[in-house]
């Protein structure tokens, strides 16, 4: 429309916005608790944010969330067994695509607003969806969600079973060569991670098995690795993976659980035990927190600048790469570089 471009910074900045509005949300309010999957809250973000970006005052920011609200939220069903699917994978990009719907309607076709889609008796959001709770805050919108962002690094696990994946790896060499003389195997976690990922019996595809801390767990204690192949059907054909998950209890650890909602800490906790036949048993692995988490970014930066070099050499030639890798070196520069330009970089 002729107007000024967007910047990379100013991206950065509407993104952070995002991040912070689901977060806070997420952070006293638990929809996985009334089966409602966390989406809604990608799309509630997503509609206060694009609707600013589309130059949406208040009033037609507040419109098109209240429309965000009276959507309802996607059930979690396609998250959890029997029915765990690939849906999982392009849920928040629908509910991006309904948050510019949202947006688009309150600033270019003028749609009412209903200011009570929240709270209205019977028919609000709270009482059909919340058990008649209103929500809670635990602080006001600033930075602190991207500030304590959590980077999956290392491997492709769902993320409250990352450090039992770190606990694995490490116990790997030691039991690789007797997995026959296992009597049993604890993992304790965090209340989340029993919730979410505690997964027993068979497992239907990949999407079941990248949400089990069992398959998680097994995997690199078998084969010192875990990739995002490792989730194929052949792989899970290996008659040693479910061997072992039938040998695995997981429990809840209540530290763990605690550092997990500690505002501070938001540690996501799990330690890994492996006891034998003979009586004796392995060291207790227990790791606070992953890589990706906030405490190890000297650990983790590097490591994730590794992995995004990695993933763009598997898809574009290389001086494509080395033109994105010049171009994000230099903080000052690519915040101001116009945002069109660097999409630009990675179009084939």
């Amino acid at each position: 429309e002729g107007g000024e471009a967007l910047t990379v910074r100013d991206v950065l900045g509407y993104a952070i916005k995002a991040h912070e509005i689901q977060g806070c949300y997420a952070l006293k309010n638990s929809f996985n608790r009334v089966g409602q999957d966390h989406v809604i809250l990608v799309r509630l973000a997503s509609t206060a944010v694009a609707t600013h970006m589309l130059g949406g005052d208040k009033e037609q920011i507040t419109t098109a969330v209240s429309h965000s609200w009276i959507d309802n939220g996607a059930l979690r069903t396609y998250r959890h067994a029997p029915n765990t699917g690939p849906r999982k994978s392009w849920a928040a990009g629908d509910a991006c695509r309904r948050a510019v719907t949202h947006a688009i309607n309150a600033v270019y076709r003028g749609v009412v607003g209903y200011p009570s889609a929240l709270s209205a008796k019977t028919w609000g959001f709270y009482d059909v969806a919340f058990k008649g709770n209103a929500f809670e805050f635990e602080r006001p919108f600033g930075s602190y969600v991207m500030e304590n962002v959590l980077f999956k690094i290392s491997y492709p696990a769902e993320f409250h079973a990352q450090t039992a994946v770190e606990c694995a790896m490490k116990l790997h060499g030691e039991v690789a060569g007797k997995l026959d003389q296992i009597e049993k195997i604890v993992i304790e976690t965090q209340e989340a991670g029993c919730r979410i990922i505690d997964k027993t019996g068979p497992l239907a595809n990949y999407a079941d098995r990248d949400h089990c801390i069992q398959y998680m767990v097994a995997v690199p204690l078998i084969f010192g690795r875990l990739v995002a192949s490792d989730y194929n059907d052949d792989i899970a054909a290996d008659p040693r993976i479910d061997a072992l998950r039938d040998k695995m209890s997981v429990v809840e650890n209540p530290q763990f659980t605690k550092d997990y909602f500690d505002p501070d800490k938001r540690y996501i906790g799990n330690s890994v035990q492996v006891f034998y036949k003979d009586g004796s048993h392995s060291e207790k692995v227990s790791i606070d927190y992953p890589i990706g988490h906030r405490k190890r970014r000297a650990e983790g930066i590097p490591v994730l600048l590794k992995k995004f070099e990695a993933a763009m050499r598997g898809h574009l030639p290389a001086h494509q790469v080395q033109a994105i890798l010049a171009a994000t070196a230099d903080p000052a520069k690519l915040d101001a570089m116009p945002i069109q330009q660097f999409l630009g970089l990675f179009a084939l």
